[in-house]
């Protein structure tokens, strides 16, 4: 797993059915039309997501991730764009 710094990791590289916070999303990895569709289904900074599927072999395919009540699929590049911090998660 590439840490960024102590507790924070980029979507993509998530340990399954852990619960993180978004940090930071890079907006401008992502094209407008990308950028608009991930704000439209509520991400966000300080938004609370779980990975609970990786798909492809080797983990090289879409991750499903929760967030909120919904599980959405994100392209692996897009998850790649978003920084987690997993440290003092509150419900």
């Amino acid at each position: 797993m590439d840490r960024i710094d102590g507790n924070t990791v980029r979507l993509d590289q998530l340990p399954l059915r852990q619960t993180a916070r978004i940090a930071e999303i890079d907006w401008n990895m992502l094209a407008p039309n990308e950028a608009r569709r991930l704000r439209e289904l509520g991400f966000g900074e300080g938004v609370a997501v779980e990975v609970r599927h990786h798909s492809g072999l080797f983990r090289t395919g879409p991750i499903a991730c929760k967030v909120g009540r919904m599980t959405v699929a994100l392209r692996r590049s897009h998850a790649a764009a978003i920084l987690v911090t997993t440290s003092a998660i509150a419900p």
